[in-house]
């Protein structure tokens, strides 16, 4: 090897090296904060809508049902969630099932939100990113200025994110809740097991959306 080419790689590699070191240290550094960092709300705001996210059995509409008796919005809009193969093969045999979001809405009804303000957002959802899109078709429809959504404190940010792309250009105002509900403590994530689950998922989902690869 040339004088000149064994100097370029061992500049390089050196590069390399100090480019880990540094990737490392703000590994480090960040590890501590990365549970709150993944919380991002706002404050209680009117709006138009309540738009609960599928995921958790109870603690988001629960958030969403305390909002509402506080005046916070009219409506209460619940995710569909996703309807499997199986369901769907139910359908068509005449059978018919009970869904997640309607077990939350008689929830919600029954402790006090009368049935009209109550609405299931239509079709079925498979990800974050769908439930924006649908949430959309529904808000312009109905000229909607502010929406609040709700959901679960680690996965606020993803959802900004992915509220934030769907509705760009819509004029419509996006507000962000993370149920109160959640036991989840994003000063500590590390000394719980759920807590590390959550984090590790949700920061390898949104660095995915951040490179165009998820939904």
């Amino acid at each position: 090897m040339a004088p000149g080419a064994s100097w370029r790689a061992r500049a390089v590699r050196r590069t390399l090296i100090t480019i880990v070191w540094v990737l490392l240290i703000a590994a480090i550094v960040f590890f501590p904060f990365a549970g709150r960092w993944l919380v991002s709300e706002d404050p209680p705001q009117p709006s138009d809508a309540l738009v609960v996210l599928a995921g958790t059995p109870a603690e988001r509409f629960l958030e969403a049902v305390d909002l509402y008796k506080k005046e916070r919005a009219p409506v209460i809009l619940l995710s569909p969630g996703r309807l499997e193969a199986a369901e769907l093969v139910l359908q068509q045999r005449g059978i018919r099932q009970v869904t997640e979001a309607e077990m939350a809405r008689s929830t919600i009804i029954q402790l006090g939100v009368p049935a009209a303000a109550v609405q299931i957002l239509p079709g079925s959802v498979d990800n974050t990113a769908e439930e924006a899109m649908v949430t959309r078709r529904v808000a312009v429809a109905r000229g909607w200025h502010t929406i609040t959504v709700v959901t679960s404190k680690y996965h606020t940010r993803r959802t900004r994110f992915a509220f934030a792309r769907a509705f760009e250009g819509s004029g419509i105002k996006i507000l962000l809740r993370a149920s109160h509900y959640d036991v989840s403590d994003p000063a500590r994530w590390w000394r719980r097991r759920s807590d590390i689950r959550s984090v590790s998922s949700e920061l390898e989902k949104l660095l995915a959306y951040r490179l165009g690869l998820g939904d």
